[in-house]
């Protein structure tokens, strides 16, 4: 939690974030992620000054709770003087302990925040899902949750001036805006309606413009004059070098195929999956895991 000090800008855990989209449609299922298609609504989450303090915060968890689909799931939430924003003990359950930082006891609003990422770690304890490591693993979190619904609240927990700063989450606040905007993508939502907090919509716009190059890159139909010309140029080179490869900075990758035409292979812009296709022009693809029509001119 940054609180009062230098919040991380950027884009340094995007390879991790992408990496935890694809875990999680392998993990769930396309079929299990569309259930999740309604994000967590703020009138479910509110916390106002006048709610009891350790009712509310009850409530907002059993909310959370609700939302995960884990019913018989128990979250008995505290209140303690720690650096981190929040911990959970992940035992076997029903009931599960969460502590929140002191800061909430007068930061109502951010309780919904600090609760949604605990209850992911339960949701992402229960279905065996996690990566190596406690910064990737934190970030797997930052992101299922995001994905899921939830993460908008830790979007807007997001806020920054020149005398204080509040951020929750590891994720930088444009690295959220990526993962809400390629939710919103999939699902036709428009985030940006619930966000009290100005800084927290910059860094969701910039997020999305982010998102938005992913469905632009070679060699999607969509890809501009720039892209299609380096892509053209890489096709070029691979078929007079065939062990050469596309070269770096490009997101896709040319391998020869002795049975068939030259392939080339490029992340799924929804699940980031890798994709095969012959080069032969033309080519509608279908990813097999998050079941996105791609039209490419390979």
């Amino acid at each position: 939690m940054a609180n009062d000090g230098p919040v991380e800008h950027g884009y340094p855990h995007l390879e991790t974030v992408r990496a935890a989209v694809t875990a999680l449609y392998r993990r769930l299922s396309y079929d299990t992620v569309q259930t999740f298609s309604a994000s967590v609504a703020p009138a479910d989450v509110a916390f106002c000054d006048t709610d009891d303090l350790y009712l509310g915060a009850q409530r907002v968890a059993r909310e959370l709770v609700r939302h995960y689909r884990l019913p018989d799931a128990r979250l008995i939430v505290s209140f303690r003087a720690m650096t981190q924003a929040a911990n959970v003990e992940l035992a076997a359950g029903p009931e599960y302990f969460v502590e929140l930082n002191d800061r909430f006891r007068t930061h109502r609003r951010d309780i919904g925040a600090a609760l949604a990422h605990e209850v992911t770690h339960v949701y992402l304890h229960r279905l065996g899902l996690s990566f190596p490591g406690t910064r990737d693993n934190e970030i797997l979190t930052d992101t299922v949750t995001t994905y899921l619904g939830a993460g908008w609240l830790l979007l807007d927990a997001y806020r920054e001036d020149a005398a204080s700063s509040q951020k929750l989450g590891y994720l930088t606040p444009e690295e959220f805006g990526y993962v809400l905007a390629k939710r919103a993508l999939v699902f036709g939502e428009d985030p940006s309606v619930w966000f009290t907090s100005p800084q927290a919509y910059s860094a969701y716009v910039a997020g999305r413009e982010r998102a938005r190059r992913d469905e632009r890159q070679p060699p999607l139909t969509a890809a501009g004059w720039a892209g299609r010309r380096r892509y053209a140029r890489d096709r070029r080179h691979a078929r007079d070098h065939p062990s050469g490869g596309a070269g770096g900075g490009v997101p896709y990758a040319f391998t020869p195929d002795a049975r068939g035409p030259l392939r080339v292979s490029f992340p799924c812009p929804t699940c980031h999956q890798r994709i095969r296709v012959p080069v032969r022009g033309r080519v509608r693809a279908r990813c097999g895991l998050c079941r996105t029509v791609l039209e490419c001119d390979t």
